[in-house]
């Protein structure tokens, strides 16, 4: 395991360089041990992780074909993803026959599918978009598609909208608000009533500004009329709350449950289930109404520098909101919504930390004042 890790390190050393890749690949051809072959290609793996532009080392070709025939269905998996790794045609080639492939096992396609996005394959618009017919990897396509500047799909995914989950919905739209252009199609679908305003969900509208594009934020004054609320404006709208919450017979905490599931469980964790991005609700002072009201209505009054939201630009005009978990010689990590991207620093254009949380203003705005009542129920349970 020693030697595992000392690979991974190694890796992550040499950025620019093959550092111990042609050692490594000696020590797989040799082996007939799938667990050491596993744990070899796991620390490949993650040394190279974030990266696209190394050369395939001398006798990999050779190695893949073996490593193809592994009884190990994990090696054979990493074998794939490195060949893609390394720029292997056939590979991706391979890769894209199995995510289109409805007979093969769903984990295996996902995997597939999720290799195919981290190469950027210039191939696959046309497979993700194919996708979207498809229930199992549906979701992980419209995650997959924020990756490409195409004209083609806003259209694609705004024609399946309708159809779509809860979930998948808020997938949708993260993808549409990661582009300009995107975003045009998205707020035209608005304005046609093709696509309910209720569903541009303040977070929504964050992403929207954070592309600080000039022709969004017109549109976004003129169909939502956004505007800041100073600090007096909050304050008078937590006295109203905790007035209208205690002037009322308390909420329903079964209904409240699913408002949270709702607003709240994509990003918060409460009672073991929910989302990393935010805050674990669990052991907080959820029995206070006013500390509930306070971090729903003004989420930037205290912020935790853990939880501070961050703005990267890729250089194809991609803008990614969220946590920046991670920053390694080669990749940084960040921690959005709906999923934790690795972004080779070669594709960054800039990276901003703001002043913000992660957890947008006007939340409650889209709550009815029963739905609040209810959440406050839910949120004040002492367990499940």
């Amino acid at each position: 395991m020693r030697f595992i890790t000392s690979c991974i390190v190694l890796l992550g050393f040499h950025a620019y360089a093959q550092g111990p890749l042609p050692a490594l690949i000696r020590a797989l051809t040799q082996s007939h041990d799938p667990q050491f072959q596993l744990d070899v290609l796991k620390g490949m793996s993650e040394g190279l992780k974030g990266r696209r532009d190394i050369t395939m080392p001398a006798g990999w070709n050779e190695l893949s074909q073996k490593l193809k025939r592994s009884p190990n269905a994990d090696v054979r998996e990493l074998a794939r993803s490195l060949s893609v790794t390394f720029g292997s045609k056939d590979a991706l080639e391979e890769l894209r026959r199995m995510v289109l492939d409805s007979h093969i096992d769903e984990v295996a396609r996902r995997a597939a599918l999720q290799s195919l996005v981290a190469a950027r394959d210039s191939e696959l618009v046309a497979p993700l978009k194919a996708l979207l017919k498809d229930l199992g990897l549906r979701v992980h396509a419209i995650k997959g598609m924020a990756a490409y500047e195409d004209a083609s799909i806003p259209g694609a995914i705004l024609q399946v909208y309708p159809s779509l989950r809860t979930l998948e919905k808020k997938d949708a739209l993260a993808t549409l608000t990661s582009r300009a252009p995107f975003a045009k199609a998205l707020l035209a679908a608005v304005a046609e009533k093709t696509l309910p305003a209720r569903d541009l969900t303040a977070d929504i509208l964050r992403l929207l500004r954070n592309l600080n594009d000039d022709s969004v934020n017109k549109a976004l004054v003129e169909q939502f009329g956004i505007a800041r609320e100073s600090g007096e404006d909050k304050a008078r709208e937590i006295s109203r709350y905790r007035g209208m919450v205690d002037a009322n017979p308390p909420g329903d905490a079964v209904r409240g449950k699913e408002v949270f599931a709702r607003v709240c469980l994509q990003c918060h964790t409460l009672f073991a289930e929910g989302g990393k991005i935010g805050p674990d609700l669990t052991g907080s002072d959820r029995g206070n109404l006013y500390y509930i009201l306070q971090n729903i209505i003004d989420p930037n009054a205290v912020i935790p520098n853990d939880f501070r939201t961050s703005t990267l630009e890729t250089k194809d005009n991609r803008v990614i909101t969220g946590i920046v978990t991670k920053q390694e010689p080669a990749s940084i990590t960040i921690v959005t919504a709906n999923e934790t991207l690795v972004v080779p620093k070669t594709d960054v254009q800039s990276l901003q930390q703001g002043e913000i949380s992660m957890m947008p203003e006007g939340l409650i705005q889209s709550m009815t004042d029963a739905d609040v009542r209810d959440l406050v129920a839910y949120l004040k349970t002492a367990k499940e």
